[in-house]
C-alpha cells in the first residue's frame, strides 16, 4: 500500500493511493497515518479494504508529510563511504546519530525556506524508514519486522550552522521546512529489499545525486537495532538513513549551495518523487 496524508498544513487527512493513481479517503477507517495505525495488525486490516468503495479525493489537494504525529525524527550521518569522502570526514565505525526538530517536517512539495543570512543551505536525498512495531533492544535479525514502511526524505542542511558554528550538527539540520517527507509511506511488504533502491536529486534540472541504497555502510536492520539500544522506538518514529554523494558541499572545484528561486526534484525508485521550491525565510 501507498499511504499518504492530504489537505492543508496541520489539518491533513489520511489517504491511500489506488492502482490508478487516485487518492482514496481513509478518514472513515483511521484517524491518521500515525501511531497505532502503523502497527502490523492495523496495516493488515487496511490491506484487506475494498479500495474501489472508498471515497475518491478530488484532484489538486496538497500532499502533506506521509506520517502524522511523529514522535522522533532521527537521522544517520555519513552512511555512504563516498559521501564521507566528499565531506572530508572518516568513515564512521558506528552510526553517526543526530536529530531533526519536528518543526522541520513539511510535505514533499512544500516550499523550503532558506534561513535568514544563510549562505550554505544544501540538499540530501535519503531513504526514510518509519517504525511500525516499537521496542527497545531490538535484535538485528528481527529489526525489519519493526518497519511499517519507507519513504523519500530530503535532509535539507545548512552547512555553516552544522559544521562551523560549534556544538552538535542539530542546529544546521532542523530549521523550519528542512524535513520534507513523502509523498507516500510505502508499506514494507512492497519493498522486498530496501538496500536495492536507486535514489537521485536534481537542482534546476541538473542531477547532482545519483546513488543506490546498496552502498549504505550501516543497513536498515543494523540501524534500527543500534538506535534501540539508546532509546525505545515507537510507532511513527522516522529514521533518515543517510545520503549518497553529490551534495552541494562536495562539488568540485567549489561547493554549490541553494538560493531562493530554485527547484529541487528528488526521488527513490518505487517510493515516489518530491519537488520543492526554495524561498527566502
Amino acid at each position: 500500500m501507498k499511504l499518504l496524508r492530504y489537505g492543508a498544513p496541520g489539518r491533513e487527512k489520511p489517504g491511500l493511493l489506488d492502482s490508478s493513481g487516485a487518492i482514496r479517503d481513509l478518514s472513515g477507517v483511521i484517524g491518521d497515518v500515525a501511531g497505532d495505525a502503523l502497527l502490523p495488525e492495523s496495516l493488515a486490516r487496511l490491506a484487506k479494504l475494498d479500495v474501489p468503495t472508498l471515497p475518491i479525493v478530488p484532484p489538486g489537494e496538497r500532499i502533506g508529510p506521509c506520517v502524522g504525529r511523529v514522535g522522533k525524527f532521527i537521522c544517520i550521518g555519513l552512511n555512504y563511504a563516498d559521501h564521507a569522502a566528499e565531506s572530508n570526514l572518516p568513515v564512521p565505525a558506528e552510526p553517526v546519530v543526530f536529530s531533526k526538530w519536528l518543526s522541520s517536517i513539511v510535505g514533499p512539495n512544500d516550499d523550503v525556506r532558506i534561513p535568514r543570512g544563510s549562505k550554505k543551505t544544501d540538499w540530501e536525498v535519503e531513504l526514510g524508514v518509519v517504525i511500525g512495531r516499537g521496542g527497545a533492544y531490538i535484535d538485528e535479525a528481527d529489526a525489519l519486522s519493526h518497519v511499517a514502511g519507507y519513504c523519500v526524505i530530503n535532509d535539507v542542511s545548512e552547512r555553516e550552522y552544522q559544521i562551523e558554528r560549534g556544538g552538535t550538527w542539530d542546529k544546521g539540520k532542523g530549521c523550519d521546512t528542512f524535513g520534507p517527507i513523502g509523498p507516500w509511506l510505502v508499506t514494507a511488504d512492497e519493498v522486498p529489499d530496501p538496500h536495492k533502491l536507486p535514489l537521485w536529486l536534481e537542482v534546476d534540472g541538473k542531477r547532482y545525486q545519483n546513488g543506490n541504497t546498496s552502498t549504505m555502510i550501516f543497513k536498515v536492520g543494523e540501524i534500527i537495532s543500534y538506535l534501540s539500544r539508546f532509546m525505545s522506538l515507537q510507532p511513527g518514529d522516522v529514521i533518515s538513513t543517510g545520503t549518497p554523494p553529490g551534495v552541494g558541499m562536495g562539488q568540485k572545484p567549489e561547493a554549490v549551495y541553494l538560493r531562493a528561486g530554485q527547484t529541487m526534484r528528488l526521488g527513490i525508485e518505487g517510493l515516489g518523487e518530491q519537488q520543492q521550491r526554495t524561498v527566502d525565510a
